[in-house]
Protein backbone atom coordinates (compact mmCIF):
# COMPACT_ATOMS: atom_id res chain seq x y z
CA UNK A 1 0.00 0.00 0.00
CA UNK A 2 1.01 3.31 -0.89
CA UNK A 3 1.87 5.26 2.65
CA UNK A 4 3.22 8.56 0.97
CA UNK A 5 1.80 9.37 -2.49
CA UNK A 6 4.16 12.28 -3.09
CA UNK A 7 7.41 10.45 -2.98
CA UNK A 8 5.77 6.81 -4.28
CA UNK A 9 6.52 5.08 -1.11
CA UNK A 10 5.16 1.73 -0.12
CA UNK A 11 4.34 0.44 3.47
CA UNK A 12 7.18 -2.05 2.07
CA UNK A 13 9.84 0.15 1.27
CA UNK A 14 9.40 1.36 4.96
CA UNK A 15 9.77 -2.48 6.63
CA UNK A 16 12.99 -2.56 4.19
CA UNK A 17 14.04 0.31 5.52
CA UNK A 18 13.72 -0.35 9.26
CA UNK A 19 14.93 -4.07 8.61
CA UNK A 20 18.44 -2.04 6.65
CA UNK A 21 18.60 -0.29 9.67
CA UNK A 22 16.58 2.84 9.82
CA UNK A 23 15.29 3.80 13.58
CA UNK A 24 13.35 6.89 13.58
CA UNK A 25 11.33 9.17 11.05
CA UNK A 26 14.34 10.88 9.80
CA UNK A 27 16.13 8.07 8.94
CA UNK A 28 12.87 7.42 6.59
CA UNK A 29 13.13 10.91 5.49
CA UNK A 30 16.47 10.67 4.38
CA UNK A 31 16.28 7.10 2.78
CA UNK A 32 13.33 7.59 1.23
CA UNK A 33 11.89 10.97 1.23
CA UNK A 34 8.80 10.77 3.01
CA UNK A 35 7.13 13.67 4.47
CA UNK A 36 9.76 16.31 2.46
CA UNK A 37 6.94 17.62 0.59
CA UNK A 38 3.05 17.72 2.01
CA UNK A 39 3.79 15.85 5.27
CA UNK A 40 0.12 14.45 4.88
CA UNK A 41 1.62 10.75 4.96
CA UNK A 42 3.30 11.60 8.55
CA UNK A 43 1.24 9.75 10.70
CA UNK A 44 0.54 6.57 8.81
CA UNK A 45 4.62 6.33 7.98
CA UNK A 46 5.06 6.54 11.76
CA UNK A 47 2.29 3.26 12.29
CA UNK A 48 4.54 1.70 9.87
CA UNK A 49 8.03 2.39 11.11
CA UNK A 50 6.51 1.51 14.83
CA UNK A 51 5.23 -1.74 13.70
CA UNK A 52 8.44 -2.56 11.35
CA UNK A 53 10.65 -1.92 14.71
CA UNK A 54 8.39 -4.10 17.15
CA UNK A 55 8.43 -7.27 14.46
CA UNK A 56 12.34 -6.55 14.04
CA UNK A 57 12.73 -6.76 17.81
CA UNK A 58 10.78 -9.69 17.79
CA UNK A 59 12.59 -11.35 15.19
CA UNK A 60 15.92 -10.58 17.22
CA UNK A 61 14.23 -11.82 20.70
CA UNK A 62 14.17 -14.96 18.68
CA UNK A 63 17.39 -15.93 17.20
CA UNK A 64 20.92 -15.69 18.53
CA UNK A 65 22.45 -12.67 19.07
CA UNK A 66 24.73 -13.36 16.29
CA UNK A 67 22.34 -13.72 13.76
CA UNK A 68 20.39 -10.27 14.74
CA UNK A 69 20.75 -7.55 12.67
CA UNK A 70 22.33 -4.14 13.99
CA UNK A 71 21.65 -0.77 13.44
CA UNK A 72 25.49 -0.45 12.13
CA UNK A 73 25.65 0.04 8.08
CA UNK A 74 28.50 0.45 5.64
CA UNK A 75 28.71 3.23 3.95
CA UNK A 76 26.45 3.06 1.76
CA UNK A 77 23.93 0.01 0.94
CA UNK A 78 22.74 -0.76 -2.35
CA UNK A 79 19.48 -0.04 -0.96
CA UNK A 80 20.22 3.97 -0.03
CA UNK A 81 22.30 3.71 -2.92
CA UNK A 82 18.75 3.56 -5.02
CA UNK A 83 16.87 6.00 -3.34
CA UNK A 84 18.96 8.39 -3.49
CA UNK A 85 18.60 8.76 -7.36
CA UNK A 86 15.33 7.75 -7.21
CA UNK A 87 13.27 10.97 -8.32
CA UNK A 88 9.33 11.91 -8.94
CA UNK A 89 8.47 13.36 -12.24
Amino acid sequence: MYICVCRGVTDSAIREAVNNGAERMRDLKNCLGVTEQCGICACHTKEVLDQARTQKAQLCSLLPETTCLTTEQPEETNYERGYRNYSVA
